[in-house]
């Protein structure tokens, strides 16, 4: 290894030996921890696609004209392409209204819309942790946060490989990209390898416990010769692999609950040129399999982005969908453009019904594991192919323990410019606010708007 960035990037489970944040185990949650799921999608998320057919005719003028509004859900029918979240309208809001025009929009956004802020693919361009690692601060695990990704090939984000690990589109903290899987199979393989029956993984994962047990004692003894930076320099390389090994140590101590939660991937999903359709399923068996064994609580599932060539969609399987192209409405195996995009949209939501239907089945206290968990869809760029970031609609699946008022409505908030315009740095403090986080505002601002833009939502703060 020719240096120590090279070191972390092979050490001890991959990319989650990335994933360290000073003070990790340092604010412990009380009871049973909240989760949290941020399925994001590239190539835009058109608002018209989400609003229910059946409203009324003065609520649909109302729609039209993008007027703030909400409707109880219970006596609506659904978008087609929801048709799978049928069985959790209960737990279902469809949000509308929110803007980003802080962040980089168009055809890649990188981490802007986890972050509230303008970014691009170098790290210096990273202001501060996304909400989403925000969020696995405030209820610590032992990975803290693990990222999924059907990752881009022609631009974004990773390049050149769909099975490696690579930045993903979450961020740590300043200048700290996070780094993801792309692969179910490796994911499944390093998350879980403390526990894998193969001799081979054993005798990999024993030799890198001793290679950071090493290391940890030759950069404490490299630091004592040295002063200024140059010793906080060492201590702290010196400090992040003992916060690696401190982590090492609790998942060994789960080792029992981790056999019992080994992701049961069928064959078809640990072959190589997996399609994309399968690999968001095993996706989400592995992100199912982290949060029910207490891995993380926080999940953060990029399921494609522009760049990502899109195979396996249902009826044209065996076409290689450009997404760029999508977004200029071409006809691609005698399908247009708009039916692909809802075949896509409803295989997400398939994923969401298998996330939130399992979560239902696991008990946990006097109720289930969804109980205690949020799931957000939404795009990581706005409302379009070429957007500008008027609108991100969200999709939000919440458990009854949830600590926002949401359930089983679909709300239009005002739209951008009017009085009481909410961005996603007004949702996420929200969020934040709510689970013990007092930030006063999490996000740049819209130097745009003419309007006081700090503080939550306050009427999803019941």
């Amino acid at each position: 290894m020719s240096n120590r960035r090279d070191f972390f990037k092979q050490s001890a489970l991959g990319a989650a030996a990335m994933a360290f944040v000073p003070g990790l185990f340092a604010h412990p949650s009380n009871g049973t921890p909240k989760r949290f799921i941020f399925m994001h999608r590239g190539n835009g998320l058109f608002p018209k696609v989400m609003v229910p057919p059946s409203l009324s005719q003065h609520d649909m003028a109302r729609e039209q004209k993008k007027e703030s509004f909400e409707v109880d859900l219970g006596g609506h029918e659904l978008p087609d392409w929801m048709s799978p979240l049928n069985a959790h309208k209960d737990n279902l809001t469809i949000l509308q209204g929110l803007s980003g025009k802080m962040c980089t929009t168009g055809h890649h956004s990188w981490c802007s819309a986890l972050g509230v802020f303008k970014a691009n693919e170098r790290p210096s361009s990273i202001k501060w942790a996304t909400v989403d690692f925000e969020l696995a601060k405030l209820f610590p695990s032992p990975m803290e946060h693990i990222e999924l990704a059907c990752f881009p090939i022609g631009g974004g984000n990773a390049r050149g490989s769909l099975d490696g690990i690579a930045k993903g589109f979450s961020a740590r903290g300043p200048q700290q990209p996070n780094y993801a899987f792309g692969s179910p199979k490796g994911a499944m393989e390093e998350l879980f390898k403390s526990v894998s029956n193969n001799p081979d993984d054993q005798i990999k994962y024993q030799l890198q416990r001793k290679v950071l047990a090493f290391a940890a004692e030759n950069q404490g003894r490299l630091a004592a010769g040295q002063t200024g930076i140059d010793r906080r320099k060492l201590s702290n390389y010196g400090d992040s692999i003992n916060a690696i090994r401190e982590r090492n140590r609790k998942v060994d101590a789960m080792g029992d609950v981790l056999r019992q939660h080994v992701p049961q991937l069928d064959k078809k999903y640990l072959v190589e040129n997996l399609n994309t359709i399968d690999r968001q399923r095993a996706h989400s068996e592995v992100l199912l399999s982290a949060l029910i064994s207490g891995l993380t609580n926080v999940v953060a599932f990029t399921v494609d982005e522009l760049a990502h060539p899109y195979t396996g969609i249902p009826g044209i399987e065996n076409e290689k969908v450009n997404l760029h192209d999508l977004g200029h409405n071409k006809t691609i195996g005698g399908v247009e453009a708009g039916e692909i995009r809802n075949r896509c949209r409803h295989h997400h939501m398939t994923l969401v019904d298998t996330i939130v239907s399992r979560l239902k089945s696991v008990p946990e206290g006097e109720g289930t594991m969804f109980d205690n968990t949020m799931l957000f869809y939404f795009p990581d760029g706005g409302e379009t192919h070429h957007s500008h970031g008027w609108e991100y609609p969200f999709i939000v699946m919440a458990g009854r323990n949830a600590r926002l008022d949401l359930g089983r409505r679909y709300i239009r908030l005002p739209y951008h410019g009017q009085e009481g315009h909410k961005t996603l740095g007004n949702l996420y403090t929200t969020i934040l606010n709510a689970h013990g986080n007092p930030i006063e505002h999490y996000g740049d601002f819209d130097l745009s708007l003419r309007l006081d833009q700090t503080g939550p939502i306050k009427q999803f703060l019941g």
